[in-house]
Formats: C-alpha cells, sequence, structure tokens
C-alpha cells in the first residue's frame, strides 16, 4: 500500500520528498498527550504547512493536527491490551504536508511496570508418597506477568518449608519463559507428620519489582513400611469350664501405624494353632474378640494356650505374634441326664382314676459328692389351681414313675405336655428338663348343655307353612359322637292338636319351621320342648322350652254391625225440625284384630259437603250441625267409612239415608232426652245382636261341616258302587262274576255274595296293547280328594307302571271282546280304562303291588324330626298288602324294610311320555252291583267305544274301547 502511494505520487509529482520520523509515548497516557511536532521534525517552512494523514494504524489512539502538525494520543493507551503477545509494541501513520512531503511516522508505546505476576490459582494440591527419594522432582505451577523486557517476570522464590524437606530449581523454556520445579531435599516420614504447607513467590524485574504467590499443600502418602503391634507378647485368662458357647475370652488389640488399607488389622490363628484349640475358640479377624466356641471340659484338658498373629493389608505386610493362655476354673458343669424307660403307648381316658401309671423315668448326674446329689419333680403339678394331674414317685435309686395325682377332665385340657425337671446340689445347682405328651381319650360325661333354657320365638300370622321361625343350639363339650347333637321334639299338645302339625325340628341344627299357617285370632302363643340327645353310649340328654308368640297382623276389615244394612244401606228417619246436636244414630262395627289392628275410627266420607252433620270418630254417633237441614236436604245419602289403625289400614264403608219424618216437633228439652233414649236402645241392643250373630254363625259353620261330611260319605259310597257295578257287569274285565275267578273270591261268586267294602287293594288295571312294538305302557291318572285341594296333601299327577311286577292286588288284564256294555253315571271311581279288542289269551294276568295312601288318611304320626319313625302305622287295617312288595321295591326291602320310596309313584322319563298308547284301567272287583238301577250304553260295533259323564269329553282309539268314569 505504502509502496503505491510513494509510486503514484513520484509519477505525477516529481518534486516530492519522503521522510520517516519515528517517536516514543510511554503506556498509560491519558488522551491528548503531545507525541511530537511533525513540521518541525520533519523541517517543513512554518505558516503555510498543511498536513492530512494518509494511512493510520491506530485512528483511535493517535491523530494530527492538520494546521500545526501535532501527533497527539486520543486515548489512553495500554500495551498489554495493544500489543500482548509481543515483545516491542509500535504505530505507524503516513502523514502528506504541504501537498509535497509524505511523513512515514513509526510510535513506540514503551512498557511500565504496571502488573505483578499471577497464578492460575491461590492454592495447589500436591500428594507425594513418603518413601520419595530425595531429588526426586515435581513440576509447580507457573506464573504469568503480562509486562515485557525487564517488567516481565524473572524468579521464584520457596518459603515457610520449616523442615528444610523441599527446595526449589527455576529453569527456562526455549522461548524464555521460566518455570519452577519442587526438589525433593530430604527422606520424608508420613507416620511423623503427613501435611506440608509451601509458598511459592513470583517475581519481575521492574523497579520497584513486583511480585505473586501461591499456596503449595504437600500431602505424603502412606507406604506399608510399618507391622502391627501386640500391646503385650503374651496374655493369661481364667475361664470357668462350663462358660457357655459366644463366651468372650480376651478382647485383643495390635495397632499399625500406617493409615488405609496399611494400617488395617487382621486376627487369626497361627499356622501351627492345634485343631482343637480352633474346634474350642473362635476369633473375631476385625476386632481379636477371642470366644468360647465349643463345650470346655476341665477333667479333660485345664490349660490351654491359644497362638493368634496379626498382619495388616498393605503390600509385603510382616505378622505379629502373641500367645494367650487360659486357664480353665472347675464347676458344676455336669447337669442331670433323664431318660424315658418306658412310657404309655395310646392316650389316657378321662376317666382313669388316681394312681394310674404312665411312665417310668431314669435320672443320673457325671458329678459326684454334693454335685451328684438329685432333686426330681414334674413341672406345674403340686395340686394348686392351674397344675398338672399328675406327680412324680421315686421308686429306687434314681428310678421315678409318673403317675396321676387326681381325676381327669378331657373337656377342661385335652392334651398334656408332662415336662420332668432334675436338679443337683451343686452351686450354683444344674437343672435338665425333658418332655413328653399325654392325650386324653374322651368319655361321654357331659350331656349337651342349651344356650338358653327359654327361647322365644316370634312369627306374624298368615305365615306361610314351612317358614323358619329360629334355631336352638345345645353344645356338647365332648367329642365324635359322645358330642354329636341332634334334635327332636317332645310331644305335646296346642290345645287338642299335637305339636307335631305346628312345628318340626332340623336334626341337625335345630332350625325350627312352622307347619301350618298360624291365626293369632286363634292362638296366640303355644310353648313345646325341644329334646336334645348326644351319640354316645349311653346317651345323655337335655330340653329347652320354646315359646312361640304370634303377632297380630291386620288380616280383618271391619265389620259394621249397626245399623242393620242391606246390601251395605241402612236409612235412618229424625223428625223435622230438630235442633242442632239432634242424634241421628249411632254407627256400631267390630274388628277381630287386636292392638291398633283393632281400634277403630268412624267419618263421613261423602254426602256431607253442606256440613249438616257430624259424626264422632271415636264412638260413631252421628248428629245434626245445622238446625233447618231439612230444609236444604230432605233426604240425606251419607257413605260412613270405618277405618282400623293398622298397617295397611282396612276400612268398611256404608251407606246411610237420613230421611226426614213428618210430624210435630218435640217440645223443648225433649229432643236431648229422646237422644238419650235413642242411643240407650243401641246401646242395650249391641250386646244380644252380637251374641245373636255369633250363635247364627256357630249353627250355620256346624251344619256346613255336617253337610260335608255327609257329601264326603256319600261320595265314597258312589264310587264304591260305581266300580262295583262296572265289574259286576263286566267279569272279563276284572275275572268276577259267577265264576268267582280272577280277582273275584269265593265270596262274589255269582254276583249275590256278601257286599265288601270297597278297598284300594282291590283295584285292578286293565290295560291295552298298542301298535307299538316295544310294548304297552301303564298310565294312571291319581287324583286326590277335592275337599283336600287346599291341602298341602292334595296330588294330582299321572302315572306309568311296568306290566309285570313279582306280587300284587291289582291286576292288569286284557279284556276278552270288543263288544263291552258299559254303565254310564258312575262317578267316583277317578280312573279310565282301556282295552283290546281280541287276542285276550295272549297276555296272561301280571300282578303289581299297590300301597297309594289314602290322602283323607295322612299320618299324624310324624315325630317332626323330617323322617318317619320306624315303628309308625298308618295302615294298621291293612298291614298285610304293606308288608308285600311294591311297584318300586327293591332287593335292599327284602332286608331294610320298606322306605317312602316303595309307595310313591315314579313320573314317566320324556320317551315314556311319548311313546305311551294307552291309559291304565281301574275297576274294584269282588264287589255286588244293583243292576236294577243301572243304565247301560251298548258300545258301536265297529270297534269304537266311548263312555262319558259329567260333560268329559270322549276319547277314541282305533284298536280299542275306551271307559272313562269321572
Amino acid at each position: 500500500m505504502y509502496l503505491s502511494i510513494c509510486c503514484f505520487f513520484l509519477c505525477w509529482a516529481p518534486a516530492l520528498s519522503l521522510k520517516n520520523l519515528n517517536y516514543s509515548v510511554p503506556e498509560e497516557q491519558g488522551a491528548g498527550t503531545v507525541i511530537g511536532n511533525i513540521g518541525r521534525d520533519a523541517r517543513l517552512q512554518p505558516g503555510t504547512s498543511t498536513f492530512r494523514v494518509l494511512e493510520n494504524s491506530a485512528p483511535h489512539l493517535l491523530d494530527v493536527d492538520g494546521e500545526s502538525g501535532l501527533l497527539y494520543t486520543k486515548q489512553r493507551i495500554d500495551r498489554e491490551a495493544l500489543c500482548r503477545r509481543s515483545a516491542k509494541c509500535q504505530l505507524s501513520l503516513e502523514v502528506f504536508a504541504n501537498d509535497q512531503e509524505i511523513c512515514m511516522i513509526k510510535v513506540e508505546i514503551q512498557d511500565l511496570n504496571d502488573n505483578a505476576p499471577a497464578f492460575p490459582s491461590d492454592q495447589v494440591d500436591m500428594d507425594i508418597s513418603e518413601n520419595a527419594a530425595p531429588g526426586t522432582r515435581f513440576p509447580l505451577t507457573s506464573a504469568h506477568d503480562p509486562d515485557a523486557g525487564d517488567n516481565g517476570l524473572r524468579t521464584y522464590l520457596l518459603t515457610r518449608d520449616d523442615y528444610g524437606l523441599f527446595s526449589l530449581d527455576v529453569k527456562s523454556r526455549g522461548d524464555g519463559t521460566k518455570f519452577p520445579e519442587l526438589v525433593i531435599q530430604k527422606p520424608l516420614d508420613r507416620e511423623e507428620q503427613s501435611h506440608h504447607t509451601l509458598v511459592l513467590t513470583a517475581l519481575d524485574g521492574g523497579d520497584p519489582p513486583r511480585s505473586g504467590t501461591v499456596q503449595i499443600n504437600v500431602r505424603l502418602i502412606d507406604s506399608n513400611d510399618n507391622s502391627p503391634i501386640f500391646e503385650a507378647a503374651s496374655y493369661v485368662v481364667e475361664l470357668p469350664e462350663n462358660a457357655p458357647l459366644g463366651t468372650a475370652v480376651i478382647d485383643l488389640n495390635a495397632t499399625d501405624a500406617d493409615e488405609g488399607t496399611n494400617g488395617e488389622v487382621l486376627y487369626s490363628f497361627s499356622g501351627y494353632a492345634p485343631e482343637r484349640v480352633r474346634d474350642l475358640f473362635s476369633i473375631d479377624p476385625q476386632s481379636g474378640l477371642i470366644r468360647v466356641k465349643g463345650n470346655l471340659d476341665y477333667e479333660e484338658n485345664g490349660l490351654i494356650e491359644i497362638d493368634v498373629q496379626a498382619r495388616d493389608l498393605g503390600p509385603n505386610p510382616i505378622p505379629a505374634h502373641c500367645k494367650v493362655t487360659v486357664r480353665l476354673i472347675d464347676r458344676n458343669d455336669n447337669a442331670p441326664t433323664i431318660g424315658f424307660v418306658s412310657v404309655r403307648q395310646g392316650a389316657l381316658s378321662e376317666a382313669a382314676p388316681p394312681g394310674t401309671v404312665i411312665a417310668l423315668v431314669r435320672v443320673t448326674d457325671r458329678d459326684s459328692g454334693k454335685n451328684g446329689q438329685l432333686q426330681c419333680r414334674v413341672l406345674g403339678g403340686g395340686g394348686g389351681p392351674g397344675a398338672v394331674p399328675f406327680a412324680l414317685e421315686e421308686n429306687y435309686d434314681n428310678f421315678y414313675t409318673v403317675v396321676t395325682d387326681r381325676p381327669l377332665d378331657r373337656e377342661a385340657q385335652d392334651e398334656y405336655n408332662v415336662t420332668i425337671v432334675a436338679r443337683d446340689g451343686g452351686n450354683p445347682p444344674l437343672n435338665s428338663t425333658k418332655s413328653f405328651s399325654v392325650r386324653i381319650l374322651d368319655e361321654n360325661d357331659n350331656p349337651p348343655h342349651f344356650s338358653k333354657s327359654l327361647y322365644v320365638l316370634q312369627v306374624p300370622e298368615n305365615n306361610i307353612p314351612g317358614e323358619y321361625l329360629g334355631s336352638v343350639l345345645a353344645q356338647d363339650p365332648d367329642l365324635g359322637q359322645n358330642g354329636t347333637v341332634s334334635y327332636s321334639i317332645l310331644p305335646g299338645h296346642v290345645g287338642d292338636v299335637s305339636i307335631y302339625t305346628y312345628v318340626s325340628v332340623n336334626p341337625t341344627n335345630g332350625a325350627i319351621y312352622a307347619l301350618r299357617s298360624f291365626n293369632y285370632e286363634q292362638t296366640k302363643h303355644f310353648e313345646f320342648h325341644v329334646l336334645a340327645k348326644d351319640s354316645g353310649s349311653p346317651h345323655r340328654e337335655s330340653n329347652a322350652t320354646v315359646r312361640v308368640t304370634v303377632l297380630d297382623v291386620n288380616d280383618n276389615a271391619p265389620l259394621i254391625v249397626l245399623p242393620a244394612l242391606i246390601n251395605d244401606t241402612a236409612e235412618l228417619q229424625v223428625p223435622r225440625n230438630a235442633g242442632v246436636g239432634y242424634p241421628v244414630g249411632t254407627v256400631r262395627a267390630l274388628d277381630s284384630d287386636f292392638g291398633e289392628s283393632g281400634r277403630l275410627t268412624y267419618e263421613i266420607v261423602e254426602g256431607n259437603e253442606e256440613h249438616l252433620f257430624e259424626m264422632d270418630p271415636t264412638s260413631g254417633e252421628i248428629r245434626t250441625l245445622h238446625p233447618y237441614w231439612e230444609e236444604l236436604s230432605p233426604v240425606a245419602e251419607l257413605v260412613v267409612k270405618v277405618s282400623d289403625h293398622g298397617k295397611p289400614s282396612l276400612s268398611a264403608v256404608a251407606k246411610l239415608i237420613v230421611r226426614a219424618l213428618a210430624g210435630p216437633l218435640p217440645e223443648a228439652g225433649e229432643p236431648q232426652v229422646n237422644g238419650e233414649q235413642h242411643r240407650r236402645p243401641h246401646w242395650d241392643l249391641s250386646l244380644p245382636l252380637i251374641v245373636t250373630l255369633s250363635t247364627v254363625s256357630i249353627i250355620l259353620l256346624a251344619a256346613m261341616i255336617t253337610i260335608a261330611v255327609k257329601c264326603k260319605r256319600e261320595n265314597k259310597e258312589i264310587r264304591t258302587y260305581n266300580c262295583r257295578i262296572a265289574e259286576y257287569s263286566h267279569p272279563q274285565l276284572g275275572g268276577g262274576g259267577g265264576s268267582g275267578g280272577g280277582g273275584g273270591g269265593s265270596s262274589s261268586g255269582g254276583g249275590k255274595g256278601k257286599k265288601k267294602k270297597i278297598s284300594k287293594n282291590d283295584i285292578m288295571l286293565v290295560p291295552s296293547e298298542g301298535e307299538d312294538s316295544r310294548g304297552p305302557l301303564n298310565v294312571m291318572n291319581v287324583v286326590s280328594s277335592p275337599s283336600l285341594a287346599t291341602s298341602p296333601m292334595y296330588f294330582d299327577y299321572q302315572t306309568r307302571l311296568p306290566l309285570s311286577s313279582p306280587r300284587s292286588e291289582v291286576m292288569y288284564l286284557k279284556p276278552a271282546s270288543n263288544n263291552l256294555t258299559v254303565p254310564q253315571g258312575h262317578v267316583g271311581c277317578h280312573a279310565s280304562f282301556t282295552g283290546q279288542g281280541t287276542n285276550a289269551s295272549e297276555a296272561p294276568p301280571s300282578r303289581i303291588s299297590s300301597t297309594f295312601k289314602d290322602p283323607e288318611r295322612a299320618s299324624l304320626r310324624d315325630s317332626g324330626h323330617g323322617d318317619s319313625d320306624q315303628a309308625d302305622s298308618d295302615q294298621d287295617t291293612n298291614k298285610g298288602s304293606y308288608q308285600e312288595e311294591c311297584v318300586n321295591c327293591t332287593d335292599e326291602c327284602r332286608v331294610l324294610g320298606h322306605s317312602d320310596r316303595c309307595w310313591m309313584p315314579q313320573f314317566p322319563t320324556a320317551s315314556q311320555a311319548e311313546n305311551a298308547d294307552y291309559r291304565t284301567n281301574l275297576f274294584v272287583p269282588t264287589v255286588e252291583a244293583n243292576v236294577e238301577t243301572e243304565t247301560y250304553e251298548t258300545v258301536n260295533p265297529t270297534g269304537k267305544k266311548t263312555f262319558c259323564t259329567f260333560g268329559k269329553d270322549k276319547r277314541e282309539r282305533k284298536d280299542g274301547a275306551i271307559l272313562t268314569i269321572c
């Protein structure tokens, strides 16, 4: 750039001249400091000179006055900031003067000692091994001085070395900078002093010199140069021979001056320590604590020597050794020994008498003299409260027997842990114990115990039969069968009715159930006794009383008895001009319920919109409220409602027609008197009317019962009569008649035998063959008496029976002819007859037992246990037929007897129901019939024979005749 400018001026102005000027200025000078006069120094003519800066390397620091030619500073100059890394700091300018002189100016910035040497940090940490040899060098951190020349860093000094262990060596690098090194002068010992603090000082060459310091922390690193040292070379310890395992013998202590792993000491037995010592003692490798590991015995060895060594964990450790001598002190160290020679096997009955031997024990002690004298006992014995019922008896030297010392009670404790304690006479004495178990066998010595002597149960009336009432609970502390409790109800009556028809009890859990629906108005409460019996031999029993309280339910609506109602309507007459408060009449109602359910309230619900009358809600009395009520309503129709206070409330409604009578008005004061006279008859007639109504009701009820019993008997006679007519008229169906064959018997031969009362054992079933080759099924419709329709014993079902059975009074027969004439009008047999028209001889008669119970003869002998008693029988007059085999009997019946399953009908399966093609035919044989009063209907000769009564539907069958008796 400078060369190009010079060339330019030389080419265009051959008269131009070039001059070089050099200036210097110290750093840190302020702004406006004059460095030099360019016009004077360049010898330019004064007065006419002009100066113009062509090039300036630091225009922000230097400038030239254009007229005077003075070179001055524009701001303070910091050499270290301007020339940080240069030893010489110089600025340059090019000034064009008088348009013919070019002045090349150089300004040197002179350095001042304005900076002290500085270290990177105030402290330096150094780690030096204590085994470092003298002369070992360690470089130290260097200081920095930004000044140049003599003002820069000159040297380092080391101070505060009190022991003369270290020295400082200052060296120079290739660029002339200096750096210090720490030199070890003497051997180091960490155990003597582990830390040293030094001060390093850096000095520059200024005048006066400046300096900077840094603290050097020297930490000596340990080396394994020390071995552990025991406090003593040998130790003596006295220890009783009966010292328990884990007893501390001695706590050894060895120290090592080193630190870290070099100073950590491990303890162990010496390598040549005998195995017996290792078996008897143990040493903690960290703490040096020696403990008893095995059983010490003075008689075996009274003096034991233990060799112990200690070594550190540093490299190349040198172990230290010591000897521990253990002297054993003789003690009573042999405890008594207990051995069982014989122990009773199995359980011991709680009925065993005192003195029963259960074990033989032998006790010994190895010690002699007083230490071998023994005392034995049963732990927890002695006969006091809570003591075990056993004692120890000494037989001869060191032999004892364990016996019972009082009666046993298994319920109090069913098993004992008998502990024998033996103690010698040593000081201190030694004890030994040994145990064995004794299990107590249960005896039936406790009866069942009810939790309460009286159980009070409550049940609302109108309950559902079978409803759960409550439970009784009896507990028996005995075990097994001796403690198994079963419940039953003791015989009793409620009035004249057996308690077994009222309630039953579950024999297993004591749950009590109602067998009927209770009526509070008939039975408010009743009591019975429940027996609890265990299954022991002999058994024990107890009983408790159960009181059942029937709670009243609002199940009776009020009944209006006064005035007399016709179609819930009554008429009352009141004289005209009757004043206010005249008694119109009184409504009376009865309610069979009690309490709030029987408390009645009377009110007028309709017809009194004009408030002409009022009604007492308690007495039911109606009075007038308006003086001229007859003018407003000569005929008033009042709807009166009587309600009880039960929940829910029940009510009765009646209509009262109040008419005004024509006639003179009673004199003053008479309405009240007449009112009293009017009310008195009502009160006087109410009781006779109630008695009359009750009497009439009782008479009607008795008449209804009499008529029902009579109709029932006639119904039975009609059924018996009609069924006998069927058998008599058609001997081919039953085998009766004149020949006396089949089911007839000798009394019915010829149709003139003695009349016989119908028996269900005489019922005969006559099947018909179907077209199905798989064989016929017999279907019987069984319907109970209509009088039992609301009874739990009512039944209506259909059953199918097989055609063969070993024995029976009921016979399946095929009719001998298709041309059957059957009587009409027979009722009560409750069966249907079907038959096959041909080949009657192909199917021989077969008999099957029938033991259906008469629903009208339901047994009252049920104990309430849930099952029938074994000795009960509901058909004492027909024991012969019940003892024979039934339809459902099995081989077990011959051995164990008949059960309910034998006589109960079997219901058909789905496949049997689908394949059934005929009905079972029932008729009663061997019964004399009155043919003169019978009416017959001839069956159609085409083979279709029908008979129906009482509106029954006709049933047809292509291959047989059907006879239906309703």
